[in-house]
C-alpha cells in the first residue's frame, strides 16, 4: 500500500512539474518607445508591428510566451532611462526593444547592457555603438544611421546632381545622416544646415536654400518635422525649382498621406516598401491593415521584423535568455523578413539591399511610394571593421 502511495505521489509530482513547464512564465520584453510628440507615430508603428507579430503567434515569439511592457519615453532621454531602470529593478526585465531616436538610445542602451540585458533596436542605429563600442548583447534590426543615408547619397550620385545643400537636425542621428550621405555622394556640398529636432518653422532655411541655388537638396527630418518641412517646401515654391533626394524617414507613407501633392516627384531610398512582392511582406501589409486600418510605414515593418528576429533568439534559448545561445541564433538570422535578404554584420548591424523609390500618384489619386529598383546590394556599414566582439 505504501509503495502504491509513493508511486501515486511520484506520478503527481511528475504531472505537476510537466504542467509547470508547459505553463512557463512569459519572457518580459521592455518596449520603451516614442508615442507622443510630433514623432509619436514612429513609435506607434514600431509598437504595432511588434504586437502584430506576437498576436500572429498567439502571444508568443519563436514558440515562447512573451509579455510586452510598453511605455512612452516622450522623446526625453531622461524619461527613457527612468523607465528602463524601473523595469530592470522591479520587473527583472532582461530583453528590451522599441527606441526610435538616437539621443534616447545613447542615454539608455548603456544601462541595459551594464545590467547584462539584451537590446534589439527596431530603429535607432547611432554610430556610437556600431564600431569600437559595439557589444555582444546589442543588435540593430533596422539600419546603421550612416548606412541608411548612404543609400540616398548613392541615389543622388546616380541621378547626376553635382551641387547640393544638406539639412538635418542637430543631434546624433542628424550628424550620422550627413556623414553617411556625403560618404556615398561624392559631389559638391554647397552648404550643411543643422536644424532643431523639434523645429516646425523652416522659413529661414528655405531662404538659404534659395540663395544657394543647388542642383538638388537632401534633408533628414522624420515624423512631424518632416511633414512641416515638405509642406513649407511646396508653399515656398522651391518644390517646382529644386529636386529633392531623401531616405525613408523623410518620406514615409504617413508623411506622404499628410502632405499629398507636396511629395510628388521626390526621390527616396529605403530597404522596404508596401509594394514589395515577397510573401512575408504581402502577408504583413495585409495583416497590419486588417488589424489597424491604416497603411504600415517602414517603422511598422521594422517593428515586425524585429519581433521575428527576437523570436529566433527566444526559440533557441527556450525562453531562458542565455545570451550566448541567443546570440548564436540571432547571428544566423534564420527567419524570413518583410524586406527580403538580410543578415547581421560582424557588429550586429544589418547587411541588406537598398532600393530607389519615387513619390507618384496612385490609381486612387493618392500619393504613393513606388519602388523602381536597387541602389545598393548586400550593403553593410563603415564601422563594422572596428568592432571586435
Amino acid at each position: 500500500m505504501r509503495v502504491k502511495s509513493l508511486a501515486l505521489a511520484g506520478a503527481a509530482l511528475v504531472a505537476l512539474t510537466m504542467g509547470a513547464f508547459a505553463q512557463q512564465a512569459p519572457v518580459k520584453i521592455g518596449i520603451v518607445t516614442t508615442l507622443s510628440t510630433p514623432g509619436g507615430y514612429l513609435g506607434e508603428d514600431v509598437r504595432d508591428g511588434i504586437l502584430l507579430a506576437i498576436e500572429e503567434e498567439g502571444g508568443k515569439l519563436g514558440g515562447v510566451p512573451v509579455q510586452p511592457l510598453i511605455e512612452d519615453d516622450k522623446l526625453k532621454p531622461g524619461d527613457a532611462k527612468q523607465i528602463v531602470d524601473k523595469w530592470i529593478e522591479a520587473e527583472k526585465v532582461k530583453l528590451f526593444t522599441g527606441i526610435i531616436f538616437s539621443n534616447v538610445a545613447v542615454a539608455t542602451v548603456p544601462t541595459i547592457l551594464e545590467n547584462d540585458g539584451i537590446y534589439v533596436s527596431p530603429n535607432a542605429g547611432p554610430s556610437n555603438f556600431s564600431g569600437k563600442a559595439c557589444h555582444k548583447n546589442y543588435y540593430v534590426a533596422s539600419w546603421q544611421n550612416d548606412n541608411l543615408h548612404e543609400s540616398a547619397g548613392a541615389l543622388a550620385k546616380k541621378l547626376g546632381y553635382k551641387k547640393m545643400v544638406l539639412l538635418a537636425p542637430n543631434y546624433q542621428a542628424g550628424k550620422d545622416a550627413l556623414t553617411g550621405f556625403k560618404r556615398m555622394y561624392g559631389g559638391e556640398v554647397i552648404e550643411e544646415i543643422y536644424t532643431s529636432l523639434d523645429q516646425t518653422d523652416f522659413s529661414a532655411e528655405m531662404a538659404r536654400i534659395r540663395a544657394a541655388k543647388p542642383d538638388a537638396v537632401f534633408q533628414f527630418h522624420p515624423g512631424g518635422t518632416g511633414i512641416a518641412f515638405l509642406k513649407q517646401w511646396a508653399q515656398s515654391g522651391l518644390k517646382d525649382q529644386i529636386p529633392m533626394v531623401v531616405a525613408a524617414p523623410s518620406l514615409d507613407q504617413r508623411i506622404a498621406a499628410a502632405v499629398g501633392d507636396a511629395a510628388l516627384g521626390i526621390a527616396l531610398t529605403s530597404h522596404w516598401n508596401t509594394d514589395f512582392k515577397n510573401p512575408q511582406s504581402e502577408a504583413f501589409v495585409k495583416g497590419f491593415m486588417a488589424k489597424y486600418n491604416r497603411v504600415p510605414t517602414v517603422y511598422a515593418s521594422q517593428g515586425y521584423d524585429t519581433a521575428k528576429l527576437i523570436g529566433a533568439g527566444l526559440k533557441a534559448t527556450g525562453g531562458k535568455l542565455d545570451e550566448n545561445v541567443f546570440r548564436a541564433a540571432m547571428m544566423k538570422a534564420d527567419v524570413q523578413l518583410t524586406r527580403g535578404p538580410f543578415k547581421f554584420n560582424t557588429n550586429q548591424h544589418p547587411i541588406q539591399d537598398w532600393y530607389e523609390m519615387k513619390a507618384v500618384k496612385g490609381a486612387d489619386g493618392k500619393v504613393t511610394l513606388q519602388t523602381l529598383g536597387k541602389v545598393l546590394e548586400n550593403h553593410g556599414d563603415a564601422y563594422a571593421k572596428d568592432c571586435k566582439i
